[in-house]
């Protein structure tokens, strides 16, 4: 006779509680497979909402439930009812932490470093809470305060943000209707370099008005593509005093272009 006919019937709302007590003792103390079983069933519909809940349109649902219930097969075999905290409250924080590990690690088109993947998700949710906040759209300066970053590693992860979704070329350009061109038709393959050269010249006029101290951590940033710290070792300062330095060369300009007019 399989140990779940033992099992008394849930007649009541507060026989339930009981059981599931009774089933994860046991299943800590023999890991029988007909038990885990059990369990997993009767918590699957909580994999399955935070699945939902986490159902963003651009991973299959399926796939989100599969993950949420890879979350729920750990906290089943971690749990130790001993300890006489509820089932759910250990669950849940499981579940999401291997959903949102799925997005980190599977929801980018492009890769995207780990820390910036992070730090694009934080500059996200600070955006929420600054608009909801400030009843209109927030600053970069606003962002960056908030989370206490520079601008610049603002403005880098919003546009790592970018990586998360790749659009396909192969697209109508029109949605709604079916004769319309693909997408990869409508670019041009016209040379730019007359563009990339007025550009140039643009921001090397601009640059006038720097340091040549400004001009060189500029230049070790933005052609070098060094990140501040290495500015920082670089020329024997601190990361803080490159970002400071950054700014205030990136303001400087501004307002020299805004002077051109």
């Amino acid at each position: 006779m399989s140990a779940l006919t033992l099992l008394p019937s849930p007649a009541t709302q507060r026989a339930r509680p009981l059981e599931e007590r009774w089933l994860f003792a046991r299943y800590r103390r023999h890991r029988e497979p007909a038990v885990r079983d059990a369990l997993v069933e009767r918590f699957l519909p909580l994999a399955s909402h935070l699945a939902r809940r986490y159902d963003r349109g651009d991973i299959p649902l399926d796939d989100l439930v599969q993950v949420a219930s890879l979350g729920l097969l750990k906290a089943i075999d971690r749990f130790d009812p001993d300890r006489g905290a509820a089932f759910s409250s250990f669950a849940v924080p499981t579940i999401v932490g291997e959903l949102k590990r799925h997005f980190r690690d599977k929801g980018w088109s492009v890769r995207v470093p780990r820390d910036l993947q992070e730090l694009a998700l934080r500059v996200d949710r600070a955006s929420a809470h600054l608009l909801a906040q400030l009843g209109r759209a927030p600053t970069p300066d606003e962002i960056a305060e908030h989370l206490g970053i520079s601008v610049e590693e603002m403005l880098e992860a919003r546009q790592a943000a970018g990586a998360y979704r790749a659009d396909s070329l192969d697209r109508p350009c029109a949605d709604d209707d079916r004769d319309a061109r693909p997408v990869v038709d409508t670019l041009s393959d016209d040379d730019d370099g007359y563009v990339r050269a007025e550009h140039a010249a643009t921001i090397e006029r601009l640059m006038s008005v720097l340091s040549e101290r400004e001009r060189e951590i500029m230049r070790l940033r933005f052609v070098e593509d060094l990140t501040q710290a290495e500015i920082g070792a670089r020329i024997g300062v601190s990361q803080m005093q490159v970002s400071r330095l950054l700014r205030q060369a990136i303001e400087r300009m501004r307002a020299a272009a805004e002077r051109a007019g």
